[in-house]
């Protein structure tokens, strides 16, 4: 049983780098965390696009697909949601939570939330979040930025959600691209207060 006191949101949306949550979820289950996890409908695409690999759509295979993704079995707990299901939990701000990420965030999901648009239970649980005050963590996967999308992501973060662009640093010597990978979950999770990732941190001038 998690000896955590609320459960984490996840949010995967269409964005390409799905290894970022899937990196995510590997460390947080391994630490005993609760997670109560969404993916948007763009990412059964994402998965057959990048991976060549079909992700399950109910909810009970979808939690096995995730667990195996990320090497974890048994730690911690995980419920998965369908992407339309709005009667959630997650969808009503009285569900206590921890906050919530969106690793990866589309362009797309960034335009709905900034527009205060809620067409599907991902965006629904991140709407939640800002209107409660929570906290609400965006990790952007697109380059070049638009003009359009510096305006959204100005907008989310006048709203009060936190912005981490998916750029790693290279001063801890990075040898793996799951290095680079994990540099950036653990900058994400320290949004949220939450160590559980072993990386190098910036030790100043030697």
């Amino acid at each position: 049983m998690s000896h955590h006191t609320k459960p984490l949101i996840i949010g995967v949306s269409g964005a390409s780098g799905l290894i970022y949550a899937v990196r995510a979820l590997k460390y947080l289950l391994a630490a005993d965390y609760e997670i109560e996890l969404v993916a948007s409908k763009s990412t059964y695409m994402v998965w057959q696009a990048e991976q060549e690999i079909k992700m399950p759509a109910e909810p009970a295979q979808q939690e096995q697909f995730w667990r195996e993704q990320a090497g974890v079995a048994v730690a911690g707990k995980l419920r998965c949601h369908h992407w339309s299901d709005v009667g959630a939990n997650i969808a009503s701000g009285s569900f206590r939570a921890l906050g919530m990420i969106i690793i990866p965030c589309s362009m797309s999901t960034v335009a709905k939330l900034a527009a205060g648009l809620s067409s599907d239970l991902l965006e629904r649980a991140a709407d939640v979040q800002l209107k409660e005050g929570r906290k609400l963590v965006i990790v952007p996967r697109e380059t070049p930025f638009s003009l359009i999308h510096l305006r959204n992501l100005t907008t989310l973060a006048e709203a009060g959600a936190r912005v981490v662009p998916a750029i790693p640093a290279w001063y801890h010597n990075p040898q793996t691209i799951e290095d680079l990978v994990d540099f950036v979950v653990a900058r994400t999770l320290d949004q949220l207060e939450i160590d559980c990732i072993p990386i190098q941190r910036w030790q100043g001038h030697r």
